[in-house]
């Protein structure tokens, strides 16, 4: 491994290096599960965007999504899977490592 390699930059997660969907696991980190419209608002993006965002995350399994019905009016839940936290808390240790605050 050569120097260059051993920065911490390296370390980061590509999937969490997004704006959008690093506000979105921030989200749910601190809340588990929220509705797909509270963590639109939360983050401030549009339906389309937040969907395409989340369709990412579940792909690499750090967000389950839920669908229900309340009455007749669907609803979706996201959540942070084990995976998604175990990836995220590696993000912000890495994070701070290159921040110098470790």
């Amino acid at each position: 491994m050569t120097a260059v390699e051993q920065h911490p930059r390296h370390r980061l997660d590509e999937l969490l290096q997004n704006p959008v969907r690093f506000s979105i696991v921030a989200a749910l980190d601190r809340a588990s599960t929220l509705s797909f419209k509270e963590v639109r608002d939360a983050v401030e993006v549009t339906d389309s965007a937040l969907s395409k965002q989340v369709s990412l995350l579940e792909g690499a399994g750090y967000l389950a999504v839920g669908k229900s019905f309340a009455g007749k009016m669907p609803r979706t839940s996201l959540t942070l899977t084990k995976q998604g936290r175990t990836a995220w808390n590696a993000h912000l240790v890495t994070l701070r490592e290159i921040a110098g605050l470790q």
